[in-house]
């Protein structure tokens, strides 16, 4: 496994010593997930966060009559889990799904906890990772009601330029609640408005 992405992306946050971080790699697990793969399913008990090594992830929710609802994509050095299920180990809201074949170091429930109390300073990063995840869904909240769906994807395009190159027009549709046709428009008005 390699755990450096992961270190180096915990350096930003905190700094661990050597004894720490082998602690921490020696009670994380690494796994592969193949594309269109679950990593939780609404209604089941999330029992792992992940850190994205390689590949992407949609997070959604379906409807009862089975419309999906993209509420996030996750790349990269991002987390990806449900996690409102994984911290109240409660039923899961929402589906996990790779889009491409996927590579995580896994956080299970019971290792964080462990790890939360052999090692105190993971306490404030995970604190300082889920405190940028709510201020980012809050400005997102924002953007869906103050911003037209044109706005909305141009920003999306701007803040996510490597996510929408990856993920089909279907699904970055479904991330700004509009139909592929009229995201179809949109990128029509915008090639004749350059």
């Amino acid at each position: 496994m390699n755990s450096k992405p992961l270190l180096d992306y915990i350096k930003r946050y905190v700094n661990l010593t050597k004894e720490e971080e082998s602690l921490l790699i020696s009670k994380v697990s690494y796994r592969k997930y193949l594309k269109n793969q679950y990593i939780v399913q609404q209604g089941d008990i999330c029992k792992i966060t992940g850190f994205i090594l390689s590949g992407c992830t949609k997070t959604f929710y379906l409807d009862e009559s089975g419309q999906e609802h993209i509420v996030l994509f996750a790349i990269e050095e991002w987390w990806t889990s449900d996690m409102g299920s994984y911290i109240s180990q409660s039923p899961a809201d929402f589906n996990v799904q790779c889009i491409e074949n996927t590579e995580l170091i896994q956080f299970s429930y019971d290792t964080n906890e462990e790890l939360l109390l052999k090692i105190p300073k993971l306490e404030r990063f995970f604190r300082k990772i889920v405190e940028r995840a709510l201020v980012s869904s809050q400005k997102r909240i924002i953007r869906n009601f103050s911003l037209t769906a044109k706005e909305q994807y141009i920003q999306f395009k701007e803040l996510y330029p490597t996510i929408e190159k990856r993920v089909p027009q279907y699904m970055v549709a479904s991330y700004l609640g509009i139909t592929k046709e009229f995201l179809s428009k949109i990128k029509s008005q915008l090639i004749l408005e350059q």
